[in-house]
């Protein structure tokens, strides 16, 4: 389990769906604490209620200022269930960068995966429309926006059903159950930190899904 005392533990946590990214909610609502019981550890960064997947908890703060800095740029991989089949334009549009109300996105990599990777059934089944396929996509980004993976696909005709985040920089939610946690080891932190100085689309993360169709890089 390591040393959970250390002043630079960091965890890697899988984030259910629903559960809100802080430790306490007036109103009551599914939080961190009902997974986390680990003193002095802050999420570094946020995913929304509806979005699942990886998210670190850090007891330094330099560490989660790092994380959060948009100026650093690390990259960020997501699978994104989507409505549809996006084309090859589509592809190059979410890798190229698309218009926002609040700026243009930055490049990123946008893969159409072969297959659904192997992820835990949501609690809350999507809605789906029987008329409608829908596919997998692997979106590889390095900045924040709010809600942005959800704004890119809709603003590309293709909104999003369900998203997991994957990765962040070196570290993956790879062998992790929705709601589980365990620190990263001394070498972790360290290419973690490494990590936080790689060129965009320089992570090329995932659970080893083959993509299809357009892959673009920039």
């Amino acid at each position: 389990m390591g040393n959970l005392d250390d002043p630079d533990l960091v965890l890697r946590f899988w984030k259910p769906y629903d559960c809100l990214t802080a430790f306490s909610d007036r109103d009551g609502r599914h939080t961190l604490a009902d997974h986390v019981a680990v003193p002095n550890v802050y999420a570094a960064g946020r995913l929304d209620r509806d979005s699942e997947g990886l998210l670190l908890l850090a007891r330094s703060k330099r560490l989660r200022g790092q994380l959060t800095d948009a100026t650093i740029g690390h990259p960020r991989t997501y699978l994104v269930q989507v409505e549809g089949i996006p084309s090859s334009e589509a592809l190059c549009r979410l890798a190229g960068g698309v218009d926002l109300k609040d700026g243009r996105t930055r490049p990123a990599i946008a893969e159409l995966l072969e297959v659904a990777p192997e992820l835990p059934p949501r609690p809350v089944p999507i809605r789906m429309r029987k008329t409608i396929p829908d596919s997998w996509i692997r979106l590889t980004l390095t900045e924040g926006k709010n809600r942005q993976v959800r704004r890119m696909t809709a603003a590309v005709g293709h909104p999003t059903l369900r998203l997991v985040r994957w990765s962040i920089g070196t570290v993956t939610a790879d062998g992790l159950a929705p709601g589980e946690w365990e620190p990263l080891t001394l070498p972790e932190r360290r290419q973690l930190r490494t990590g936080l100085n790689l060129a965009p689309g320089a992570s090329r993360s995932g659970p080893g899904r083959r993509p299809r169709g357009q892959r673009s890089q920039h």
